[in-house]
């Protein structure tokens, strides 16, 4: 069968690692959406190539999230060919505010999110309690900080003014991120200290399953539906008393050093591929 991979990145470890378990028995070409690399097609070109199911892969794997990596993912899903995770599906995840609406919508355990259309609009409101603002459109290096008071929000102002941002109540916790993962109903897990907590982000810690409070599982099982997700990645933190509160759903997350996850991402690949579409059900 024939794999492609769209993303800038084919030497990324999950990526690399699927493709080193593929390639005996399969091709794997990488598809850059930025541009022209090792092995990569142009996505205008291909986009403009009149339809030959001859040219497609047998299944394509998501991994970027620009702009233009969607708009290929589109083009390919016209011509017939299944991708994982599906451009309409990433793209969801793309957007805080129509994210947080599925997920509470859909019962998940989701932090109350609205939204304002700009962060110097937020700057005229009261505070009453800590926030947390966050860009509304997900992508590499946004705003994603706690806001205690009217300076921070007045600071963050002078470079984020215009940005559309969603507020979310800042929600006492320990300042660990679980960091669940799943590929195909396969769930992984690590610890990473929160870019919000004292000191910032720190290195992802192992986190057995079997160590995650009672009913953790099931909400984070439920995304992939709900989401119309088969690769995604779902923080949590401790809302207190073990309770899940859900922060953040990414599609296709980086998922790195977690053991078994490249053989479940070559498994999808081919089984999407066999079946001619995705796999996760629908709702």
């Amino acid at each position: 069968m024939r794999i492609g991979l769209i993303t800038a990145d084919p030497g990324h470890q999950l990526l690399a690692d699927t493709a080193e378990l593929l390639t005996p028995r399969h091709e794997v070409v990488a598809l850059d959406p930025g541009g022209h690399g090792a092995g990569a097609q142009d996505p205008a070109d291909l986009a403009e190539d009149p339809a030959d199911p001859g040219e497609l892969a047998d299944v394509y794997l998501l991994k970027a999230r620009t702009p233009r990596a969607l708009t290929l993912a589109r083009s390919l899903e016209r011509r017939g060919a299944p991708v994982v995770n599906s451009a309409a599906a990433t793209a969801l995840c793309q957007d805080r505010t129509a994210m947080a609406e599925l997920a509470l919508r859909a019962g998940l355990p989701f932090a109350p999110t609205r939204t304002v259309a700009s962060l110097a609009g937020l700057t005229a409101e009261r505070l009453p309690r800590p926030v947390v603002v966050k860009s509304r459109h997900s992508r590499r290096h946004d705003l994603v900080a706690r806001v205690d008071d009217t300076a921070r929000l007045r600071a963050l102002s002078a470079d984020w003014a215009d940005e559309p941002v969603v507020v979310q109540d800042f929600t006492p916790n320990d300042g660990w991120d679980h960091k669940l993962w799943v590929i195909a109903g396969r769930v992984f897990a690590a610890l990473r200290r929160s870019e919000l907590a004292a000191g910032g982000r720190g290195p992802s810690l192992p986190l057995a399953l079997d160590a995650l409070p009672t009913g953790w599982l099931d909400p984070v099982r439920r995304v992939g539906p709900v989401f119309s997700l088969d690769v995604y990645g779902v923080d949590l933190i401790d809302a207190g008393g073990g309770a899940p509160l859900i922060v953040d759903i990414n599609a296709f997350p980086g998922i790195r050093g977690q053991a078994g996850a490249p053989e479940a991402l070559a498994a999808l690949a081919l089984r999407t591929a066999e079946r001619g579409g995705l796999t996760a059900p629908r709702t």
